[in-house]
């Protein structure tokens, strides 16, 4: 998926979606030091801000794993990744059918609440997977780096035909997705 690509959450032989995972997953790049290769602990932390008419009504992310209502739930905090390619180290789970009506968008950040950079990571990926049989939807790499600490990841909103998906890929600078809202506004 590339940057601004948007996708229907309807399943590939009709009908919509019930439940999606966004996972996110990474792993510390790994740098040469006065010892040799070394890494260091990066904490990056997944977030669902849910949004009613532009403005921000509930957040899942590490210190409130589910949303009010309980149609979002983040799995819970990873402070090392390591994942990269392969499982996701975070993930935040979206019970499409429970989310209420007023909530049009949710949208979701990446950022490293630890203040590293994004070239100190290596491997970071977020994708969207159908929660129902585990089938991947979309995958959005984290590629070439940057002097930034977080990432407008995406959005998942309603349209006339259903729910839909938009990746953002918008770099921004922040530890917190409290940090991150002047960077979200733009993207609703």
């Amino acid at each position: 998926m590339s940057k601004g690509q948007g996708i229907s959450l309807e399943k590939t032989g009709g009908g919509a979606l019930k439940a999606v995972r966004m996972g996110l997953g990474w792993q510390a790049a790994k740098r040469r030091g006065l010892f040799g290769m070394r890494t260091r602990d990066i904490d990056l932390d997944a977030s669902a801000v849910l949004f009613a008419d532009k403005q921000p009504v509930d957040v899942v992310f590490f210190r409130h794993l589910v949303s009010d209502d309980g149609s979002v739930r983040h799995t819970g905090d990873n402070l090392v990744g390591g994942a990269g390619e392969g499982g996701d180290d975070e993930s935040i789970l979206v019970d499409l059918e429970q989310v209420p009506a007023r909530i049009d968008q949710i949208v979701f950040t990446v950022n490293s609440f630890t203040g590293q950079t994004f070239q100190e990571v290596q491997h970071a990926f977020c994708r969207l997977v159908d929660e129902t049989n585990g089938e991947e939807l979309a995958r959005y790499t984290l590629d070439g780096g940057g002097q930034y600490t977080a990432q407008i990841m995406a959005k998942v909103h309603r349209s006339a035909s259903g729910w839909r998906m938009t990746a953002l890929g918008s770099a921004a600078n922040g530890r917190t997705f409290q940090d991150l809202m002047p960077a979200i506004l733009p993207h609703l």
